[in-house]
């Protein structure tokens, strides 16, 4: 009885972690992808290195978008698998991502563009802190 009563602070402290998502979305990315999942059925978004709209994320039927070697799948956003190339990853990682919505056609293949808007990436630097309690991402190799 001792010895869990000198674990316990130590064991809600380990209840208290929660491992720190790499991607968020906004309100309005969120209501973006529940109108699309009503028009295409399940989704995924790829964020690339240049083409197209540069690196705005593209939001794709799933499946749609053949990824690679090359990709690495950062986080699931509202049931949607988020891709990134994994060279553009490497500036990325140690950014909070939130996908969020601009009114705007964009001149990519995205979904939302004929809606008369735009996934676009807000950041911020993770803390040091936060650093050390990320989710694992998942290396397409």
């Amino acid at each position: 009885m001792r010895a869990i009563l000198l674990m316990a602070p130590f064991l809600f402290k380990l209840q208290r972690m929660e491992q720190i998502r790499r991607v968020q979305a906004s309100d309005k990315a969120k209501e973006l992808i529940a109108q699309l999942k009503a028009m295409h059925g399940e989704l995924m978004f790829h964020q690339s290195g240049g083409c197209c709209d540069g690196s705005q994320p593209m939001c794709f039927e799933k499946g749609d978008f053949k990824t690679g070697s090359s990709d690495v799948r950062l986080d699931i956003v509202e049931g949607c698998e988020f891709w990134m190339a994994r060279d553009q990853f490497e500036f990325w990682q140690y950014s909070e991502l939130t996908l969020d919505v601009i009114a705007g056609r964009g001149s990519s293949f995205s979904l939302e563009i004929p809606l008369g808007y735009r996934f676009h990436i807000r950041s911020r630097i993770f803390s040091d802190e936060e650093i050390g309690n990320l989710i694992a991402v998942f290396y397409n190799d």
